[in-house]
């Protein structure tokens, strides 16, 4: 079998109603649409499954490569754990319009209803315009009945926390937490594989033919969690050559990683790295193949890739494991 080595992935782009150009634009995404809203970096969604665009193994799916290597690709633990599911979904979303109220089943939930993950997630703001904002949770604690009786009248927004944000903001939103992407917002996410939305509210739009997105809220409901903690900002260090950590929760491990320099790594997690760039450009070096990655890019680093170097004059990446 071919020596496994960093890979790349063709974006996987997703138009949406909500979309603009800045993908296109700022990161190169390969698309003249005015509606381009997400680029999905790593995927084996049914129907978007990245497909490997460097290297020897260039056209071959991710899932076919999984298939076929399984330990060697993701880890032991996760393939004993995970088997034949990737279990991540990473993205870069580009919000020119307000994105719907929203939130994700955990885990349990969604095995019982969609024979599938759920959906924790997490948001790095790569840029935002001046008075952009995500909404995250409630202002205030509520039960369900308070939501509920907001939800009818009308009036969810005026219980909803919005927080500005500007670039490097950082935001962990477990299942079950309502939140919303807002316009002039474009962001890396990284979440658990599943595609499982459940909107709430779409701020009253019509379509050309004047109807409305479906809304979810006879499901949804049980998908909340009213009794989260308040603790989703995300605050970490920016030491440089130095795994920063942001985001630890069972299901990914994310770290903030600048790079001055040549940065020599190990991988010790028994398990991929992906590495999402968020500013600059860094060349990835193993003993017999060398990348470059650039602002907007992701690869993924096997887990039997152990030992490879990172080189630039001034990167940012995230580095994610699980």
């Amino acid at each position: 079998m071919t020596k496994l080595y960093p890979l790349k992935f063709q974006p996987i782009l997703q138009d949406k109603i909500w979309g603009g150009k800045k993908l296109s634009q700022i990161f190169n995404k390969n698309s003249n649409s005015q509606m381009l809203g997400e680029s999905w970096e790593v995927s084996t969604v049914p129907g978007n499954v990245s497909i490997i665009s460097n290297g020897v193994l260039k056209g071959v799916t991710l899932q076919s490569l999984l298939d076929d290597y399984k330990e060697s690709l993701i880890g032991e633990k996760n393939y004993k754990r995970f088997g034949a599911d990737f279990p991540l979904l990473i993205k870069f979303i580009d919000a020119k319009k307000d994105l719907s109220i929203q939130l994700h089943p955990d885990d349990e939930l969604a095995k019982k209803r969609h024979n599938s993950f759920g959906k924790t997630e997490m948001w790095y703001v790569m840029q935002a315009e001046k008075g952009a904002n995500l909404i995250v949770g409630f202002k205030d604690k509520i039960d369900r009945e308070t939501y509920l009786n907001h939800l009818e009248n009308k009036t969810l927004t005026s219980i909803l926390n919005f927080d500005e944000v500007k670039e490097g903001s950082t935001y962990f939103i477990e299942a079950g937490r309502v939140h919303a992407i807002g316009a002039g917002v474009m962001l890396a996410e990284i979440q658990q594989t599943s595609d499982i939305t459940y909107r709430v509210y779409d701020w009253d739009r019509v379509d050309k033919n004047g109807n409305e997105r479906e809304l979810h809220n006879d499901i949804a409901i049980d998908a909340f969690k009213f009794d989260l903690k308040d603790d989703f900002r995300v605050k970490y260090g920016d030491y440089p050559n130095a795994s920063n950590e942001m985001v630890s929760c069972p299901f990914f491990t994310t770290n903030f990683l600048p790079i001055q320099g040549e940065l020599t790594r190990n991988n010790t997690y028994d398990s991929f790295i992906i590495y999402m760039c968020v500013n600059g450009e860094v060349e990835i070096i193993t003993e017999d193949f060398r990348e470059t990655v650039s602002k907007g890019e992701t690869i993924l680093i096997p887990a039997s890739v152990k030992d490879f170097n990172l080189i630039s004059n001034d990167a940012n990446l995230l580095e994610v494991y699980v």
